[in-house]
This record gives structure tokens, sequence and C-alpha cells, in this order.
């Protein structure tokens, strides 16, 4: 017998005795040996997949509450349930069968994405006969919640992209296994892309591992309530991105400031050596959005507030700057050191993470500290109160988060518990809602104009104003081509904000001429990436002594444009005014962003997801859909290899000279120039502004 329902045709859970399926609406229900399998629609061409020993529970890490699923239909045909929404088929299979060597009746259902053309995309592992093998696994755990893995059939030809900042070099991440933790440099974000035509994101935030292997795909989960599961159908990269960002939040509509120039270093020690790099600035004429005060301008960890000596008048400080057209960023870590001014409170009031064992310090970075529970509803307002207090009655509206991962002393993650609970099970979703701590506070005091730099992301993260960086890389050749990779998974992620510490964190000297072409090679790079911003930690550092005689953490070596020598300050100011140039077309780039979900970084594949050879490209990148860029990665090179993606003409910006699409060129590449090429004529009123 086969029937089909629509969501208005049935008012509750409805029993079929021809089916093993319950319906409701649009959402199918199976049980079986205690298990408890859910399946709806959940947006456009999407479905939600939750499975539990016991009930399934609601849950809310990422996914935006599903919209009313008005032409999801479902096809009843006794063991099997088809959910058809849009542009995916998810079809269910019940099995109860005897099993004559285990000696007991088994009940197992399957899943299987289908498009809407019937070909499959992605499944559950069969059982293999006599293997036994189970899709959906539980092991339970000593203290309650289980161990889950998720075991998919998917095809081995495929490519895949996305799953957050990873330091590895491989664009496909097929045959790659991924930790799903956070570290420092290392930001995962649980959604990938399939060239064969699915998106998938593991709604859960524990600490797991995902396995993209030839023979199949796997998810674990150390300790979760359930499997929990949303997977997409789209014939392009670009729908794919655009029913994620839908489902779990579109970013903001970037800032004016967002658009230009960001001037930083570890770090600026006093309200009047940061005003004087401004005042440099404005009197060479150079392009500056926003400058930042780094880390320790307060007193004590956890204090967020200024340093009285070292930062007298920050509402002046503020205001000087505001009339030089700039903005200013302060630094915010989530620890409180015992010996802060709020640590007492904090701790009383339950705001702060919590240690399982062993003595309660969870950092130990110029002293014990332990972090603010951004999981805690009232550690966030009281996390804002203190940042409005500090710094927002001063003008300050744009916020560096840094430690966002957060980077405990040891990432051993059994020994941590947040509000939220344990940290095996939650400690992904840290970062996001450090940045909605900020975002919220901002959005309820009335400012419109949110980015807010953070360290590390999670699915969601996007909606929260959340500008990733990529951490405290080393300054090197390798550490710079990995950021090209990471930028392109981080955008097909749907993170679409990035950015990288241009030159790398730590290992360079200001004086090196080693360094020096590392860095120029980077500033070109950054020129085009989503936020322009330099930073690090530029040896010999400078020591800082307080009146008193009492150490402060040193400042780093010079490392503004001018800091490198003439010749390099010559190149690096025409980077940074050609991003000035740019900056109508960014701002086209970011409205797509968060009116479609676009990335600003792309990799090839997402413009040209037809060229096999654009899956395969991951030293080159696409600012937007028009402007292809090929940074230069080996010290010395002045010229590179440049794949031009098939389906379109490419202009060279600095030649003028046209090329079909679909091949390989060598582009010329001395000091000063890094290969761009523009699509079908786009921006030619800069072609040749790069050549002096």
């Amino acid at each position: 017998m086969s029937t089909t329902t629509t969501p208005s045709a049935t008012t509750g859970p409805q029993p079929d005795a021809a089916t093993p399926w319950h319906v409701d609406g649009a959402r199918l229900t199976w049980r079986g040996g205690g298990e408890t399998l859910v399946v709806e629609p959940w947006g456009a061409d999407s479905a939600r997949v939750r499975s539990a020993q016991g009930e399934v529970v609601d849950t809310d890490w990422a996914l935006l509450p599903a919209p009313e699923a008005k032409d999801a239909r479902i096809e009843l045909d006794g063991p099997v349930a088809t959910l058809v929404n849009g542009g995916l088929r998810v079809v269910l299979t019940a099995h109860d069968h005897y099993h004559w060597q285990g000696g007991q009746r088994r009940f197992r259902s399957h899943v299987s994405f289908q498009d809407a053309d019937g070909r499959e995309l992605l499944a559950e592992r069969e059982s293999g006969g006599a293997l036994a093998l189970r899709a959906r696994q539980y092991d339970a755990l000593p203290a309650g919640g289980w161990r889950t893995a998720l075991f998919l059939e998917s095809p081995a030809d495929e490519k895949l992209v996305g799953m957050g900042l990873y330091q590895q070099d491989h664009i496909d991440l097929k045959g790659c296994s991924l930790e799903l933790a956070h570290r420092n440099s290392q930001a995962s974000v649980p959604f990938v892309i399939s060239s064969a035509g699915y998106g998938m994101l593991w709604h859960t935030p524990a600490v797991g591992r995902a396995t993209f292997g030839r023979n199949g795909t796997e998810w674990s989960a150390e300790s979760a309530p359930q499997i929990d599961y949303w997977v997409t159908a789209g014939a392009t990269p670009a729908q794919i991105t655009r029913a994620y960002a839908d489902a779990t939040g579109h970013a903001p509509v970037m800032p004016e400031r967002g658009l230009g120039y960001w001037q930083c270093k570890l770090r600026y020690s006093s309200q009047e050596q940061l005003l004087e790099v401004a005042r440099e600035h404005r009197r060479r004429d150079l392009p500056l959005d926003v400058i930042v005060a780094d880390f320790f301008h307060w007193p004590a960890m956890g204090d967020f507030r200024f340093d009285d000596e070292f930062w007298p008048d920050p509402s002046g400080m503020v205001d000087e700057l505001r009339e030089l057209g700039v903005e200013l960023m302060v630094s915010v870590w989530p620890q409180v050191a015992l010996t802060s001014e709020n640590f007492d409170e904090m701790s009383r009031q339950g705001l702060l993470v919590a240690t399982n064992r062993g003595i309660d310090v969870q950092m130990w970075f110029e002293g014990p500290s332990r972090f603010v529970d951004t999981t805690n509803p009232r550690a966030r307002a009281y996390l804002w109160d203190k940042l409005r207090a500090g710094y927002g009655r001063h003008g300050i509206r744009t916020f560096w988060l840094d430690e966002a991962e957060p980077e405990f002393g040891q990432y051993d993650f059994g020994a941590y518990r947040y509000d939220a609970g344990q940290a095996l099970a939650v400690t992904n979703i840290y970062p996001q809602t450090f940045s909605r701590a900020v975002f919220e506070g901002q959005q309820g005091d009335g400012e419109s104009e949110i980015v807010n730099l953070v360290r590390c992301a999670w699915a969601g993260s996007q909606r929260y104003g959340a500008l990733l960086w990529s951490g405290d890389i080393h300054s090197s050749w390798t550490a710079m081509r990995r950021q090209i990779t990471a930028g392109i998974h981080v955008g097909a992620a749907g993170v679409p904000w990035f950015t990288t510490d241009i030159g790398g964190f730590g290992g360079g000297r200001t004086d090196d001429p080693a360094f020096q072409e590392l860095l120029v090679r980077w500033f070109q790079m950054g020129a085009f990436l989503p936020v322009m911003r330099l930073h690090g930690d530029r040896a010999p550092q400078v020591p800082v002594v307080a009146a008193d005689g009492s150490r402060r953490l040193p400042s780093g070596s010079g490392n503004e444009l001018w800091s490198f020598g003439q010749e390099n300050y010559e190149i690096l100011a025409r980077y940074v005014r050609l991003r000035e140039r740019l900056r109508d077309y960014t701002r086209d780039v970011m409205r797509a962003a968060h009116e479609d979900g676009q990335p600003v970084m792309r990799g090839l594949f997402h413009n040209f997801p037809d060229d096999p050879e654009a899956w395969e490209v991951g030293d080159q990148f696409m600012h937007g859909p028009d402007v292809l860029v090929a940074p230069v990665l080996q010290p010395g090179a002045t010229s590179r290899a440049v794949y031009l993606p098939a389906g379109a003409r490419w202009t060279d910006l600095h030649t003028g000279a046209t090329h079909a699409g679909g091949q390989w060129v060598e582009a010329d590449a001395p000091r000063h120039l890094v290969p761009v090429f523009t699509r079908d004529g786009a921006l030619s009123d800069l072609r040749g502004y790069l050549v002096p």
C-alpha cells in the first residue's frame, strides 16, 4: 500500500498498521529496540536527522528554528517512507528481522539521501549481512550519556571542502581525518560540502572526529545525548552555502570599517604610542580604518579596562582617532586571573568554567586564571556589563576576542565543565557563545554595525558578527601557504569573514631581509583577504617598565608599513592603497555574504564547480566572484604558474593580456607584483595600477 501525506494532512502522530513510521505533519518517527529516529524537513531542500537511545531532545546549538515546511510531503509504502522536500529526497527503510546467528529479533532503520532525480548523494551504511554493522552507534559512558558514531556511505570520487580552520595543505578533504576540537590556530566547524551535490552539518558541539575515507565517512562524538545532523542538496556550492546560511544564520552587513586596512602589532604599550602610529598614517596619507590595542593594556587579566598609567585618557584617545577617521579595537581575553578585581564575584556567582579534578586553574599565562563561562547566559550578561563600563563608555565598539577556543593550559577536555554541560560534550560551542555575548550586548545597547575579531568559531558564529582569524601561526612560507587553504575551507564552512596575521604571528624580525620578503608577499595576499590586517610579535622585543619599576609585558619591534625599509614601504603603501580602491567591490561582495550566504574568500570550485581542476587548486583563491589571486609562495620567486578556470575569460590585472579559461599560465611576479586576474573584463579601472 502506498500513501502520500502533506504537512496539513495530519494533526498529530499517526501510527499506521501498514507501516512502522509515525507521521506528524512532515516529521517522521521510527522506534525500534529502544532507539528513536526522527527525520524532518529543516529549510529548503534540507532535512534534520536525530536519533537516540530513548527520546530525542530539542537542541539549538547552531540550527535556527525550522521554517514551516509548506511544500514538503511524505510518501509511505510499507516499511519505506520517503520525505520529499524540494530538491532533497530522504528515503527511510525499516527492517524487522530475526538474526539466526544472534538468536534474536533485530530492529533497524536505514536513511538514504537522494537528489530530486533519485540519485543517491549519501546514505547510512548497510548492515553488511552477517557483519551485522550498525550505522548509528551508541556506547554507554559510565557517568551517563553516550559515545556516539555515525557511519555513512559516500561517493569514493567526491571532493570535500569546509570543516573550518585546520593547519594543513589539503584542499580536498577526502582521505583526511580531522579532530573535532578547537585549539590555538584550529577552529573546527563541522560543515562539509561535497562535489556530489550535498552539504552536511554534524550538529553536535562535542569533542570527536570526522574521517572522510574512500570507503565511507565516519563522524564521532566523545559524549552526546544523541546523533544529530543536517543535510542539504544543491547542484552547486553556492546553492549549498545559501541553504546553510539560511539554516544557521547569515553574517551581518560588514561595517564600513571592515572594508579597509587594519593596523596592529604585539603590542602598543601606551596610548601615546598607538596614537602616534595613527597620526603617522595620516601624515603619509596612508589609508587606515582600524588600529588595535592588544592584550595587557589592563591592570590584571579579567579587569576588562585600561591600565590608567599607560592609557590615561581612553575617551580622548578614541575622540582623536575618530577625528583621524580611525576606529579603535581593543583586545578582550576570556580569562579572569585569580588576582583580578572581578575574580571573587565571578567565582562566587558561578560565572567561570569549572574544573572537574585537581587545582581549579585552567590557564597559566602571566599567572593563574580561569575562563568566563560564556555558555552561561548570566556570565554573558556580566561580561558585557564589564565591557560596557571599561570600553563602551569611551566610544569603543570593536572588540578582539582572543583565546576563544578556549585555550586551556592543557587540552584535557575531560577535566572541565560548563554551565551547558561537560566539556567533552559541549566545548566546541564556546567560541560561538563568546561572540554571542559581545554581539548581543552591543545590539542591546543599540549598536547596529558590528564586527568583532575572534580567534575561533563554530557553526553559527557567523550570525554573531564573528571575523575569524587563523591564530598564532608562525612567520614562515609554509604557514603562509596553509592560510590560503584554511581561508578557503573557512568560507566553505559558512564563515565568510576571515583574516590572518599578515607576516605570521611569531618568528619574524623587523630587520631581517628574509622576513621582509615574506612579509611583502603576505601583505600582497592580505590586500585581497576578506579583512586586511597586519599583526605579529616582531623581534627584537622592547622592554616596558612602569613608573614604580615594576615589569610590564614587552612591546615588539616596529610592525608598521614604514618599519621594513624604504623599498619595501613603497610596495606596501601601493597595496594598502589598492585595498582602498577595492572598497566598492569588496562592499558588494560583503553584501552578498550577508544576503546570500556566499563566502568572500572562495576556492576556484565555488564559482566553477563544473571544472574538475578547480577542485584541486589550493594555493590560489577568489576574492568574490571576479578577482583571482595567486600569491607568491616561494622565496626568491619572480613568477608562478596560475590556473585559470574554464567558463570565463581572464584578464591579467597588470599587463591587460587576456586568456581563455581552462588552462595554466605562467605569470610574472617580480617582488612588487602578485599575480591577479579578473573575470570577463571586471575591474578594468584597476589595470596596471600596481605597476610602478
